[in-house]
């Protein structure tokens, strides 16, 4: 019986057309094999094409970052290959430590600011002073109190609110949780930088905010140093039309409050201007005994205009030196700590910094700073000041003499060494001086000397953003040297070489147009000095010589009774 089912017709019409069009089986073979060899020939012309596609495609793509963080990153290896150079080794030992021992947050976005995360381990060799792990948690809590009080809160909005207003007794009614050091930018800029740390750190002793006048250049220099919140001193601030009036005759300077009777434990005004400037009176020295700070805790706002970096000051008092211990294990490393903590060149400067480096000192095997300040009514170029300073870097070893060309050839080498020599001053002529003397005969020692001077502007332009800026990146590029010689007094010179970590050569003051002898002298602290710093003690030290009332803050070495300074070496 046959058990095959019934085709429908559509099946009927498949199996027929099946049928007519099947080859026989060895027609399948001939078939086939043509197939087959014309395939493989389109195959291989296309496989060819695609695979040279992707590779073009890929280079391409590798070639051309595609967004500006691949920018960024290519900047940042770059920037890490200069510093493995910089530090001796063309590959980098340790890995990058850009928040600086966490003396930094890492609650910053990058592009905003490259200055704040690279410009310390990229362009300079590692620091021998570290952050102590006492100032790196005050310095969170810090910022946790800033962004607590500071400017847009409702904390300062309630600190603010009747400030305008006469009141006898203000601040015991209405003082709210928060207490405020106001920083007032007065003199230049070197002045600036010192002060400010200063009044920074004051803020931190006694868990202020520090608020800073905006009316200046200081936003076209520096990058914000707080995380999510502001430094600057809003322009609505109740007081801000007075700074300019402030001074020792308002009724609301201490030292006149002190000599009037004014102020007392029981007496708290809304706010005190402080004078803590080069010839301040005694009076408004005493800022610094702990009688007083007493009494000035109270005062929710304090207003202060200073020129001088009173750090070392500050560990006279009792109160503040266990805290200041704590803090500063290295106590010469105050200012270098606060500054690379605080002071982050805006993108506009570092750019300056960086091309400038790029260009000129970052393929030398030594970098040597001088810092030139003329201190004369009619400075500019004087001879006696030349012959300083040949005089002490020849005789400190930091520049060669200078020989004929017949003596030359007996200190040939075939390796010979390149050192750059970067000159900050008003005046073109010092560093153009040394450029011709190394240029038109060979040095001594076979050396190789390459001098530098970003600018020469011959007045000082203060608040001239630009010549602000320049100044500024002459600061950091001086403290990226290996060496430095500064001159006796220089707010400018003392930011450069305590910025760096470094111990400075300092020439001394000439006096009668003549070259002091010696030049100068090496210090052994990095810290800025304090000068014209209180020449008294405090109660039972009353009468005592700042510069003695405790071991390690002692006299400046280029001032003569009319400095102090921190130092570690006792």
């Amino acid at each position: 019986m046959d058990t095959k089912q019934p085709l429908d017709s559509d099946d009927e019409e498949q199996t027929y057309y099946q049928r007519s069009i099947q080859p026989k089986p060895d027609q399948w073979k001939k078939i086939s094999g043509d197939v087959f060899r014309a395939l493989g020939l389109k195959m291989k012309i296309l496989m060819t094409v695609i695979f040279g596609g992707l590779l073009i495609g890929s280079v391409i793509l590798l070639s051309f970052p595609h967004s500006f963080s691949d920018q960024l990153l290519d900047a940042k290896s770059n920037d890490q290959l200069l510093a493995a150079t910089i530090n001796g080794s063309s590959e980098s030992k340790t890995p990058h430590d850009k928040l600086i021992g966490g003396l930094l947050t890492a609650d910053f976005d990058e592009p905003s600011c490259v200055s704040r995360y690279y410009q310390s381990s990229l362009y300079r060799k590692p620091s021998p002073y570290k952050p102590s792990e006492y100032l790196v948690s005050k310095l969170r809590s810090y910022e946790k109190l800033h962004k607590r009080c500071g400017p847009g809160t409702e904390a300062y909005k309630e600190a603010t609110k009747n400030l305008g207003h006469d009141d006898d007794n203000y601040a015991n009614k209405s003082v709210g949780e928060c207490k405020y050091a106001v920083w007032v930018a007065v003199y230049g800029l070197g002045n600036r930088i010192l002060t400010l740390a200063s009044v920074f750190l004051y803020a931190v002793l006694t868990e202020r905010v520090v608020l800073v006048d905006q009316s200046k250049d200081i936003s076209d220099l520096f990058c914000e140093p707080f995380p999510g919140t502001s430094w600057l001193l809003p322009n609505d601030f109740p007081l801000v039309k007075q700074f300019d009036g402030y001074g020792r005759g308002d009724s609301h300077c201490y030292g006149t409050m002190l000599n009037n009777h004014a102020i007392s434990a029981n007496s708290t005004p809304r706010h005190i201007y402080l004078d803590i400037l080069h010839d301040s009176r005694d009076e408004d020295k005493m800022f610094f005994c702990p009688k007083d700070q007493t009494m000035i805790d109270k005062v929710p706002w304090l207003v202060i205009k200073t020129n001088v970096y009173f750090v070392p000051s500050l560990w006279f008092s009792p109160t503040f030196r266990p805290e200041l211990m704590k803090l500063f294990p290295q106590k010469e490393a105050v200012f270098h700590h606060l500054a690379r903590y605080l002071f982050h060149p805006t993108n506009q400067v570092w750019g300056m910094v960086t091309r400038y480096y790029k260009a000129h000192l970052a393929r030398a095997d030594e970098r040597l700073g001088i810092q030139i300040r003329v201190f004369d009514d009619n400075a500019g170029y004087f001879q006696h000041v030349m012959d300083q300073i040949l005089s002490c870097t020849q005789r400190e070893k930091l520049l060669p003499q200078v020989v004929t060309q017949e003596e030359s050839k007996v200190n040939a080498s075939t390796n010979q060494k390149l050192k750059a020599v970067l000159v900050t001053s008003l005046y073109p002529e010092y560093a153009d001086r040394l450029k011709s003397m190394f240029w038109e005969r060979p040095s001594s020692t076979g050396e190789i000397i390459e001098v530098y001077q970003p600018s020469g502007e011959r007045v000082q332009q203060t608040d001239t953003k630009i010549h602000d800026q320049k100044a500024l990146a002459e600061m950091y590029l001086l403290s990226l040297t290996d060496n430095i010689v500064t001159s006796a007094r220089s707010t400018f010179g003392y930011v450069a070489h305590s910025l760096g970590g470094l111990k400075p050569w300092l020439l001394y003051q000439p006096k009668d147009f003549k070259a002091p002898d010696p030049p100068c002298i090496r210090s052994t602290s990095i810290d800025p000095c304090h000068l014209t710093p209180p020449s008294h003690g405090c109660d039972a030290d009353w009468g005592t010589y700042s510069g003695k009332v405790v071991p390690f803050v002692r006299e400046c070495e280029d001032r003569e009774h009319d400095g102090i300074k921190l130092f570690d070496e006792l």
